[in-house]
């Protein structure tokens, strides 16, 4: 009797990732154009990882095969 093995979803894996202690981290969004009329400190602040957190995190991971 086989266990079938979970395959990974790809394009959740293209846009999350796994640190070394578990947590899910993905992009902010508002960083792929119209960026001339946000200010710089918007920018900096966008181009920062985010942490996922609660029951989507959950999915996520499950998603990933962790």
């Amino acid at each position: 009797m086989n266990k079938t093995k979970t395959k990974t979803r790809q394009i959740v894996a293209k846009r999350f990732k796994i640190t070394a202690t578990g947590k899910v981290l993905r992009r902010t969004p508002n960083m792929r154009h119209l960026r001339r009329r946000k200010s710089a400190k918007q920018i900096r602040r966008y181009r920062n990882y985010v942490e996922v957190k609660g029951v989507f995190a959950k999915k996520i991971k499950r998603m990933l095969g962790i």
